[in-house]
């Protein structure tokens, strides 16, 4: 089986926004081969089955600071008349049961397998920032107990040079002195 489209194409297109991996509509619209109005139009049509954690609209300032972030926004609905709608994951799977063409279909099933490997990267990159984390409260502890080591040695030290001092200081001679 192929793929209509790369995955980089999509893997591009996916963004965090409010702690969640969330598409842009407009983003979709393009990979569906629609126009955002037809797409949001269709889910407004549907809008019980796109709960808050399925989609959301951007407020202002979430849409000023991604057009800064992504130039690609500058050209296209540079000022859109409307704040954008950010798909979730869940929100991208409910949308084959709204969008009902072939193309959708496959798209969809695209973007979840996408979704699944963004996932696995993310336990994968979590996992490893524990190792991580481990790696290095162990060598903090390694490095007090040497600090500790090296503490106690140079006590021991300190004490062992002032006998060796003491006995290499000349004595008084006892006895008689011609």
């Amino acid at each position: 089986m192929t793929d209509i489209i790369p995955a980089s194409k999509i893997e591009n297109r996916i963004m965090v926004i409010r702690d969640q991996s969330v598409i842009l509509d407009r983003d979709l619209a393009e990979l569906y081969g629609v126009e955002t109005k037809v797409l949001n139009q269709a889910v407004k049509r549907n809008i019980k089955r796109f709960p808050e954690d399925f989609m959301f609209q951007l407020d202002k300032n979430e849409f000023k600071s991604l057009r800064s972030q992504i130039v690609t926004l500058e050209g296209r609905g540079k000022y859109p008349k409307y704040l954008p709608y950010a798909y979730t994951e869940n929100g991208v799977a409910m949308l084959s049961s709204v969008l009902n063409s072939e193309r959708a279909i496959e798209i969809n099933i695209q973007i979840m397998r996408v979704f699944n490997r963004f996932k696995k990267m993310y336990f994968a990159y979590d996992e490893l920032k524990k190792m991580i984390h481990d790696l290095e409260q162990r060598q903090r502890e390694d490095k007090r107990a040497l600090s500790d080591e090296i503490q106690q040695l140079s006590q021991i030290l300190f004490l062992e040079v002032n006998r060796l001092e003491k006995m290499m200081k000349p004595r008084k001679q006892i006895g008689f002195k011609q």
